[in-house]
């Protein structure tokens, strides 16, 4: 035996580029997917995937879309009963007290002499009498 046999070992034309080692977790979801491939005794109907479907919309109703109507059924309530004279607070955090009031949009007087146009909508609370004094 020569150097060359011993150093050069003979090509492999067929061999693949990488070694992909096999896992055992692997081997044991492939055969989970097979094992439902098939059929498997036992396995939920479909039924169950209904009924479960209808319990996740059920579960986001009673925590996601109930709660936000409610509120915004709150603030449209909240809109409509504004009256001139009142202390409000708007979404962006400006205090003022309301000076005129229209159909969509409302003036605020946030300082002496200083009057900001604003829409209805963007009224976030409406403050007791005399906060904006203690303020």
């Amino acid at each position: 035996m020569g150097w060359r046999e011993v150093y050069m070992p003979a090509p492999v034309y067929n061999a693949p580029l990488f070694f992909v080692p096999r896992l055992p977790i692997m081997d044991w979801l492939i055969s989970t997917a097979a094992a439902q491939a098939q059929g498997a005794p036992g396995q939920p109907g479909s039924f169950m995937s209904i009924g479960m479907l209808v319990l996740m919309f059920v579960v986001f109703y009673f925590l996601l879309i109930r709660p936000q109507t409610k509120r915004a059924k709150e603030h449209r309530a909240m809109v409509s009963a504004l009256e001139v004279g009142a202390e409000v607070v708007t979404n962006g955090g400006i205090l003022g007290k309301i000076t005129q009031l229209g159909e969509q949009y409302l003036t605020l007087e946030i300082a002496d002499g200083v009057n900001v146009k604003i829409q209805r909508a963007t009224v976030a609370q409406v403050l007791p009498k005399g906060t904006l004094k203690s303020v």
